[in-house]
């Protein structure tokens, strides 16, 4: 069964229709002052309207309300020129031959390209003598470019940071956290595929009609983004928010070291506050545990980019002191281009380490930060890699390199000028730290496996699986027809064993 389907489908709410008043109340910043556009009601009606007005203003462009001398350009929808022109003559305007005369799919290309963009004569409403108002060129509502080819995998999708439909993302990934954490999966890889091909779009959901034609959105996902379309807000997303259990969860786990087993545990004793956990003497923890609630405040902060490469230069000073030609490369979201993360991530491979250097690598580096008193927590675990053992055919499945889950001490003066040198008080923050030591000749798919993101690497395997008939995972690419391991000495030659064009990291945003 489809996973979409999976999802359960309930009666649509009827809810109050937002009008354009409440919308154009939030302010924002004016980046374009040359251009004043005004969105004509006539045939759009005035929530859609109001949904543009806002979702332009949010872009930085300036968008009046009611019709002024000072608008330069008209945005209507379903109308031709010759429409605009008769509406604008019974709104006595003078100067209309100064005023650029638009489609709405001119503004969605800027609202896609966040910034406006060129206008062609696909956009510009001409007013030309003896044209039906419904056939007169430019009237039509111009569909979002080529729909059609958007593949279902997000290994097929470039993916960046620009996400021009974060209302919508925002709200699935909060369902589909609520659905992980009630352990339903099916209705949880929903949302998130949801989620994940919305970001890969080049342009903004801003109608029902724009979901046509893109995969992976169910009947459940299309009817959550006409809520928010409407209103401006999910009735389904703020019940999660509001819900006891979620908001339980979402504490609990925030602490390292606690899983979904042991949040369903305090919550079921009627725990609600982390305060109440920790001075309840009957409850033992893990020394993991110990450690997320010690340092609590300053794992639940983003590390920011300044903060990861200061832990860059630590973790690479401190490989080189006992293998010098090992590489270091930082994985996951800050190899991708983010500008914050939870934690950071490190791969370590050397092309001259002998099997016990490799093994005895993470130990010493270790031990060496224990004695600069920089080693605030280590969980290492040993490695049980097989080189010719098959991939896993778990999406999900953990590899079986040797690695270390760490909390480092990270002294402000390390981070330069960033503002954490700022900051008063004990003068250093615990950072969340992932080492993985990998042999060099598995090195292409452990560092495509450790940059991500999750979506993208759950549809690589599943693609591989589905399409290509090989398995992939942090270890090896096995192909099942020929019955041969595939190797790769870089991520580009992954991608072309798999048949995909090669898609840059700071592309897999999924």
């Amino acid at each position: 069964m489809d996973p979409q389907q999976a999802v359960p489908l309930g009666p649509r709410k009827k809810r109050p229709k937002q009008t354009g008043t409440s919308v154009a109340a939030t302010p924002h910043d004016i980046r374009f002052q040359d251009l004043v556009l005004f969105i004509l009601e006539k045939r759009m009606g005035t929530t859609r309207r109001a949904f543009l007005m806002e979702l332009a203003r949010r872009k930085g462009f300036r968008v009046e309300s009611e019709l002024s001398d000072s608008v330069t350009h008209i945005v209507a929808e379903n109308n031709s020129g010759s429409d605009v022109l008769e509406w604008l003559q019974l709104q006595n305007v003078k100067a209309i031959s100064e005023l650029e005369l638009l489609d709405v799919s001119w503004l969605i290309e800027c609202m896609g390209a966040g910034k406006p963009v060129e206008m062609t004569g696909k956009h510009q409403l001409v007013v030309r003598r003896n044209s039906s108002p419904s056939h007169a060129p430019g009237s039509q509502n111009i569909p979002p470019p080529a729909v059609q080819k958007i593949s279902q995998y997000a290994c097929q999708r470039k993916t960046t940071l620009n996400n021009c439909n974060q209302l919508f993302t925002d709200a699935f990934d909060i369902l589909a956290e609520n659905y992980e954490f009630r352990e339903n999966e099916g209705s949880c890889v929903a949302f998130m595929r949801a989620a994940a091909v919305l970001r890969s779009l080049p342009f903004p959901i801003i109608s029902v009609k724009d979901t046509e034609g893109i995969p992976c959105l169910g009947d459940k996902v299309k009817c959550i983004i006409e809520g928010i379309i409407e209103d401006g807000e999910s009735s389904e997303v703020i019940a999660v928010l509001n819900d006891e259990r979620y908001k339980s969860f979402k504490l609990f786990t925030s602490v390292f070291g606690v899983g979904l087993k042991t949040a369903e545990k305090w919550f079921r004793m009627g725990f609600r506050t982390l305060s109440k956990i920790k001075s309840d003497e009957s409850l033992r923890f893990t020394r993991m545990q110990k450690a997320g609630f010690l340092y609590y405040e300053d794992l639940v902060s983003c590390v920011n980019r300044a903060e990861a490469e200061a832990i860059n230069v630590l973790v690479k000073e401190a490989v080189a002191v006992f293998l010098p030609d090992a590489l270091v490369t930082m994985t996951g979201g800050f190899r991708r281009g983010k500008m914050t993360g939870h934690d950071v991530d490190f791969l370590i491979t050397s092309p001259g380490a002998t099997e016990e250097e490799e093994q005895q690598l993470l130990h010493k580096v270790t031990d060496l930060w224990r004695q600069q008193g920089l080693l605030l927590y280590c969980d290492l675990i040993e490695s049980t890699f097989e080189k010719f053992k098959l991939p896993s055919r778990k999406v999900d499945a953990l590899d079986h390199f040797q690695k270390c889950f760490l909390i480092l001490k990270l002294y402000h003066q390390r981070v330069g000028s960033d503002e954490s040198s700022q900051q008063e008080g004990k003068g250093w923050k615990a950072i969340r730290v992932d080492l993985v030591m990998c042999p060099y000749d598995r090195r292409a798919f452990a560092l495509l496996g450790w940059t991500g993101s999750r979506q993208f690497e759950r549809d690589l395997r599943r693609y591989a699986t589905h399409e290509r008939k090989m398995m992939l995972d942090n270890h090896a690419l096995y192909d099942k027809t020929k019955r041969v391991f595939l190797e790769a000495d870089s991520e580009e030659e992954i991608f072309a064993h798999l048949g995909l064009d090669y898609i840059e990291p700071w592309e897999r945003n999924a």
